[in-house]
């Protein structure tokens, strides 16, 4: 009987186990083994070790490009973690119109990608014709290049990744609070608690487990980065705006140079496979205390 139990579970898993062998890990292994080999197009030709890698690593674009990745992950958790936080807990405390603001919130989310990027590549339109520098001329000021200067270039995309990004987590969010008793927070109210007080005392110590959980998965979302400066800056301006992502589709779509592709895309694997390796331990965790 437990046999036959066995045999029905694996044969409902074989279609994934399958699916991520041929798309994740058989891909994943190739990619490692032909980073070691010289590449002629996507065809390995011959060994030389870790060559790709020295050239990946002696470029000096390398560094800085690493550095402009781990800022769109630095600004990202400044901005973008706890804005889904706050307006959540903002949404469950309103009395009126609550659904309205759900459903309102909520459409960035489900608007394609390359449309919202497209959207807010005219937002940030440095003539006068894009709407902050209509905005600007309101106040008397002069058109301003927010996606061509290069000191704040990172910060600007992760304000349109943030808009873009933020209302799935929000009601990922929104759905822990409501599972916190509501007696607390009448007790909480009752003590003289205010908005903050409550998402400090309250919320967040009875949401830790998913807000750590959340942390770490945007963490490793963020670090692959590619689509938004590959769309809105075209990793410009004097690549301020590249990332590990975007460069490893350059080397290998772009330029030419898969060997070097593959060699980037297991740095940034192996960089991020620490994270990865911390979010099934918090997952874990999350998991038994759910």
């Amino acid at each position: 009987m437990n046999k036959r139990k066995t045999f029905k579970v694996w044969l409902l898993l074989f279609p994934v186990v399958f699916l991520l062998y041929l798309f994740i890990w058989r891909p994943s292994v190739m990619g490692m083994v032909w980073s070691l080999f010289k590449m002629k197009g996507y065809t390995p030709t011959e060994f030389i070790g870790l060559e790709n890698y020295i050239r990946v690593v002696s470029n000096t674009e390398f560094l800085p490009i690493l550095w402009n990745t781990v800022q769109y992950v630095l600004w990202s958790i400044l901005i973008g973690f706890p804005l889904p936080i706050i307006v959540a807990f903002a949404i469950n405390e309103l009395v009126h119109a609550k659904n309205f603001f759900r459903n309102t919130i909520y459409l960035p989310a489900i608007m394609p990608g390359i449309t919202v990027m497209l959207l807010w590549y005219f937002i940030y339109s440095p003539t006068s014709t894009g709407l902050l520098n209509q905005i600007l001329a309101i106040f008397g000021a002069e058109p301003y290049g927010w996606l061509n200067d290069s000191n704040w270039v990172i910060l600007y995309i992760i304000i349109q990744k943030t808009w873009a990004g933020f209302p799935a987590s929000m009601f990922f969010y929104y759905t822990s609070i409501q599972n916190i008793p509501g007696d607390l927070y009448e007790a909480a109210t009752i003590d003289g608690a205010g908005f903050f007080r409550r998402l400090w005392n309250v919320a967040i110590p009875r949401m830790l487990p998913i807000i750590v959980l959340n942390l770490v998965r945007q963490i490793i979302a963020v670090f692959q980065v590619m689509q938004e400066p590959m769309v809105l800056t075209g990793g410009g301006p004097n690549n301020a705006s590249m990332s590990l992502g975007y460069q490893v589709y350059l080397y290998g779509f772009v330029q030419g140079r898969v060997g070097q592709a593959l060699s980037l895309g297991t740095i940034t694997f192996l960089i991020l496979i620490v994270a990865t390796l911390f979010y099934f331990k918090i997952e874990k965790k999350t998991t038994e205390n759910l």
